[in-house]
């Protein structure tokens, strides 16, 4: 490629990664399908791009601090204090589960497609990562009831580490010709406790770095994330350097123990790796997949089909039953479970470096090396066409996701939003609060509501919080930008005509345009200001059923006519507000939930 290309090459990588996570984005597809899908558009197919001679020797150096970024920012998803309850769930799925998937999957690679067995041990490792840059917008889209979503977020950046330190291990026996026998066993597991003593100490080492100076404010706003990201960097390379492999655990835990400390505040730091690594993602796949020969996938055979179909329908639900077994998951939890297991953008990685190495070493013994990538490549493919296309139906069948879920996600941890959220409480919807004042979220939860502290305008908010059941967004901050942010971040995810806002107050600056921001809520008079009052005079938010012989007319009369309709739900647990645009209208047999004077307590 000559040098007057490289500029060109780059460009078009960086836009069209962009433009692939659009077009996902607007056809509700998984991103990573059409990154895939361009990358090979523009390498093998149109000849664009080529990445080893964009690149050369730069490349995998390129492509494994890339992944560490985004392992970096997968910890600052991960909250510790949930694996209070989901804790053995997820450490039997990242030890026997992992465990199991190397096992079978190796078991398959030999049998099925036909490899030698040190390449089909050494598959069978790197597949035993899934993918949280595909499992979390899957979750994100699902929105499971219960522990499998966040289970599922563990799994996936936890086993990502665990498989990618094993595969390293293997990597290196098969490199030096090392048989695998009980013999090689104790030289092994003493690789595997330096890599892992390596990476505990230097991401703990890593995360404390980094909080001590930013504690101290001896660096400005504006270099927390440089800072940051440079520190992870330098963190990886120097882990690596002392342990191979040893850099990705490094950066995961570094992430976390900034993400679950409370001295330090990482919000901004969150936000901006969020950007960083969906162009990250982008660019990598597409490059990964661009050094592929579409003939190499097209000519694996009728194995390598079978192979993949044996992941998804023998591995994947084998290593779940086992690894599940006397767990706290139900049944309906454990066969969803078994029907998640995209892999992503380290396994792709992982067996494209590995596969180069290992054809430059020529290791006598090794044919069918340059199988070993594009087979990891069909396997990405078909698992995140597969995954992407039934995780939702599978779902909804298992009753773990409903079609249109009625729960309400409330942004703002004020007296009224608590006040609302113990109502909606008594009528049967599951309410989350979400708030970014820490003591206003302890005070939430003291009254025994569930709320979170986060910052709801941020990337991955949507993975953060526990929106199984949830379907409508209440934004009823003191700040209306927040409020119409809010709306716009997650009319993806609910629909526009279920994200609503509280009313400006009168006195305010002109309002945004109606498309720059959500449903009204209640009328133009309910401002929160005038609704916080109500509450600190003593009103109250009251339930109260109506009939064909008390309806809403006699609801008036019966409280008043200072009394504010807010929301009726009918039998069937489907919720409704009083909008200006679609006001409550005289329904029987609903319960009208309302804000009635004093002295008037909920029932």
């Amino acid at each position: 490629m000559p040098p007057d290309s490289f500029l060109p090459s780059l460009a078009l990588i960086a836009v069209l990664g962009v433009a692939a996570q659009w077009v996902a984005w607007r056809l509700n597809l998984p991103s990573i399908l059409l990154l895939l899908l361009t990358g090979l558009l523009v390498g093998p197919l149109l000849g664009w791009v080529d990445p080893d001679a964009l690149l050369g020797e730069l490349l995998f150096p390129v492509v494994s601090l890339s992944v560490a970024v985004i392992l970096f920012e997968g910890g600052l998803t991960l909250d510790i204090a949930e694996l209070r309850t989901i804790g053995p769930a997820v450490l039997r799925l990242c030890t026997i589960g992992v465990a199991c998937t190397w096992v079978l999957t190796a078991l398959a690679a030999h049998l099925l497609a036909g490899m030698v067995w040190p390449l089909a041990i050494l598959l069978g490792a790197i597949l035993t990562v899934t993918g949280p840059t595909v499992v979390g917008p899957l979750l994100r889209q699902v929105r499971p009831r219960g522990a499998v979503g966040p289970v599922s977020t563990w799994e996936g950046i936890v086993a990502d580490v665990l498989g990618a330190t094993l595969a390293v291990l293997v990597f290196h026996s098969v490199l030096v010709g090392s048989e695998f026998s009980a013999q090689g066993l104790g030289p092994a597991l003493k690789g595997l406790s330096f890599t892992l003593g390596t990476g505990i100490l230097a991401g703990l080492g890593g995360a404390t770095l980094l909080g001590w100076p930013l504690r101290r404010h001896w660096v400005p706003d504006h270099l927390h994330s440089p800072v940051a990201l440079v520190l992870v960097l330098g963190i990886y390379a120097m882990s690596d350097a002392i342990s191979p492999e040893s850099g990705l655990l490094a950066v995961t835990l570094m992430g976390v123990a900034l993400r679950n400390q409370r001295r330090t505040p990482v919000g901004h730091i969150i936000e901006f790796k969020e950007n960083v690594r969906t162009l990250l993602i982008s660019v990598l796949f597409i490059i990964l997949a661009a050094r592929i020969d579409s003939n190499e996938i097209l000519t694996l055979g009728p194995g390598a089909w079978m192979f993949v179909v044996a992941l998804i329908l023998i591995v994947r639900p084998a290593a779940v039953a086992l690894s599940t077994i006397g767990s706290p998951l139900n049944h309906r939890e454990r066969i969803f479970l078994a029907g998640l297991a995209p892999r992503g953008i380290v396994a792709a990685a992982v067996s494209a470096l590995f596969g180069e190495e290992l054809l430059r070493a020529q290791v006598p013994g090794l044919e069918g090396i340059e199988q070993l990538a594009p087979l990891t490549f069909l396997v990405i493919v078909v698992t995140v066409v597969v995954y992407g296309l039934g995780a939702r139906p599978l779902a909804r069948a298992l009753k773990l996701a409903e079609a249109a879920p009625q729960g309400v996600l409330i942004v703002g941890a004020n007296p009224f939003a608590k006040a609302l959220a113990h109502a909606l409480g008594t009528v049967g919807l599951k309410v989350v609060l979400v708030d970014s004042n820490h003591a206003a979220v302890v005070d939430a939860n003291l009254e025994g509501l569930t709320a979170r502290c986060a910052n709801v305008l941020t990337e991955d908010s949507p993975e953060l919080l526990p929106l199984g059941g949830i379907g409508h967004l209440f934004a009823l901050t003191p700040n209306d930008e927040v409020n119409s942010l809010a709306c716009l971040h997650y009319h993806e995810i609910f629909g526009r005509a279920r994200c609503f806002q509280i009313a400006l107050p009168a006195s305010a600056a002109s309002e945004s345009p109606g498309d720059l921001r959500g449903r009204d809520m209640f009328g133009k008079s309910a401002t929160l200001p005038v609704l916080l009052s109500r509450i600190e005079r003593g009103e109250n938010i009251r339930v109260t059923p109506l009939s064909e012989e008390f309806g809403l007319d006699a609801w008036h009369e019966e409280y008043g006519p200072h009394a504010l309709p807010l929301f009726s739900v009918d039998a069937s647990g489907f919720l409704r507000a009083n909008s200006p645009d679609r006001p409550l209208q005289q329904i029987p047999d609903v319960q009208l939930i309302g804000l009635v004077g004093p002295g008037r307590s909920a029932d």
